[in-house]
């Protein structure tokens, strides 16, 4: 008797299991980021992120008004110099008041499939996170999430409405 329920459950396992594959076409693998720079670390490294000349602890939620947006690249996830820029300064203020806390919003434009775009996202919030936690910040302070294409700031399908979707979102939370 225990066996026959056993072999049961198993079919109706796999049968259910198999009913449930996606039909639909595979987006294609996102590549590893480029790296055009030299830089490592999806372009935060430590020397990255000093030498900006801001000043450890002398950033205030003012100076940061106007730094709220890291852009990048098509199909990137490097940082900007003035991304890094942007990364530095909050890395400074983040690390100078450890209960703040921020939430990195990863975006990309519309071209490419949803998930490619999601991933890349992704991975652009991972850079920006890399670079404020080699400038000092804590990664308790930080969270990640990516939207792809879903929030776009700006309408249009041209490059320039596209080079303002390929960002991250500073958002302090």
């Amino acid at each position: 008797m225990f066996k026959q329920i056993l072999v049961t459950s198993v079919v109706a396992a796999a049968l259910t299991v198999s009913g449930c594959a996606s039909k639909g076409k595979k987006a294609a693998p996102l590549p590893p980021p480029t790296n055009n720079s030299g830089m490592s670390n999806y372009g935060a490294s430590d020397s990255s992120v000093t030498g900006t000349g801001l000043g450890a602890g002398g950033i205030t939620a003012a100076d940061l008004a106007n730094k709220k947006t890291v852009y990048f690249q098509f199909d990137s996830s490097d940082l900007t110099s003035e991304g890094r820029a942007v990364a530095a300064a909050w890395a400074s203020y983040l690390s100078a008041n450890p209960s703040v806390r921020v939430r990195l919003e990863g975006n990309a434009d519309e071209r490419g499939t949803r998930e490619y775009n999601v991933g890349l996202g992704e991975h652009r919030a991972n850079a920006v996170q890399a670079a404020l936690t080699s400038g000092g910040a804590s990664a308790s302070q930080i969270s990640v999430v990516s939207y792809g294409e879903e929030r776009p700031v700006a309408a249009g399908h041209d490059e320039a409405a596209y080079s303002l979707n390929r960002r991250v979102d500073i958002v302090q939370q």
